[in-house]
């Protein structure tokens, strides 16, 4: 088999993250519930993003994410995901494309507006979040290219997506194409919520199709429905060849086979905001594996990145990521 073009592609949601600070009168007036985050539709998506200040732009997207810090690690990395033909997909584009990922999906020229996460940060630091998922929600097996998906080491799936019968769609004919190519297929489980949502089908692909799944100490024993964590441990590990389960300041697991992982934390002076913290983590560990590291260093590479991006404000690399693990791994 020949080295693949990309070392990952990721596919997950397309959104732009619109961050402004307000103060706490913009939050009561307009009915927000501080530190919350809601889902909004179209109309008030518009309308809220009409009241907002000043602000900055970038793409978001925990998948996107994920791809974002690959990047930074220097990997070759692609992403699909579904915009619209908007002043917001166009800035989506251009942000990810800027950071030399692969990002060829269509846009859309009708229909709903390019997703968007509406971040008001109060002087307090609080995080209060709408968001309008939009034109993502739109991407179906015919945005799944069949030569990327073939041409990846591994392909990384986002467990937000699969809400959609047409991403579902896109997920399985993705798997497919990957499988019959030799390549590796990566889940991340996303959120408790998911789980909760889709438990039936997120089995069936850890069981099916999965080679590395990506979970959090939460998310697996909700897979599982068990209350016990090392017996959570033992039901993924029978079900997919890698299983990573991150448990924030008590580090992660990583298994493979007979071999079993407990990896520290790395020590961070001040934890300032943990939004996109398993993303970076996925993208350390897929580097490590991609490279051919031993999985407990693909484990460290993971916490490395994490730590990183939990230092500062924002779910995107403040620092390179290459330079950051030459440093830290001597």
């Amino acid at each position: 088999m020949s080295d693949p073009r990309f070392s990952v592609v990721g596919i997950g949601n397309a959104i732009v993250d619109v961050l402004a600070h307000v103060d706490d009168q913009f939050i009561i007036e307009n009915d927000l519930i501080k530190g919350s985050m809601s889902l909004v539709d179209e109309a008030e998506a518009e309308i809220i993003y009409s009241k907002m200040g000043q602000g900055v732009e970038c793409s978001g997207g925990s998948a996107a994410n994920t791809i974002a810090a690959l990047a930074s690690l220097g990997s070759s990395v692609a992403f699909i995901g579904k915009v619209k033909d908007d002043q917001l997909g166009k800035v989506f584009h251009h942000d990810i494309t800027s950071l030399g990922i692969a990002f060829e999906t269509t846009a859309d020229t009708d229909g709903l507006s390019t997703a968007r996460c509406m971040i008001h940060v109060t002087p307090d630091a609080q995080r209060t979040m709408q968001t309008f998922l939009g034109a993502c929600s739109n991407l179906g097996p015919d945005d799944i290219d069949e030569a990327i998906i073939a041409d990846s080491s591994v392909t990384y799936l986002e467990g937000y997506l699969w809400d959609p019968d047409l991403a579902k769609q896109a997920f399985r004919k993705a798997a497919k194409i990957a499988e019959s190519a030799g390549r590796m297929v990566s889940l991340s489980l996303s959120d408790p919520f998911c789980v909760e949502r889709h438990r039936r089908d997120f089995l069936d692909l850890v069981k099916n199709h999965v080679n590395i799944l990506f979970a959090n100490e939460e998310e697996i024993m909700s897979l599982y429905q068990l209350k016990d964590f090392d017996a959570s441990m033992e039901a993924v590990h029978a079900d997919c060849d890698v299983a990573v389960i991150t448990r924030g300041e008590k580090g992660s697991v990583a298994v493979r086979g007979d071999q079993v992982h407990i990896v520290k934390a790395e020590p961070v002076t001040k934890v300032v905001d943990t939004t996109g913290a398993g993303d970076a983590y996925a993208a350390g560990f897929l580097y490590g594996l991609t490279t051919n590291q031993p999985l407990n260093m693909c484990a460290r590479l993971g916490g490395i990145c994490s730590a990183e991006i939990i230092s500062h404000v924002g779910a995107r690399p403040g620092v390179s990521l290459k330079n950051l693990v030459e440093e830290k791994i001597k």
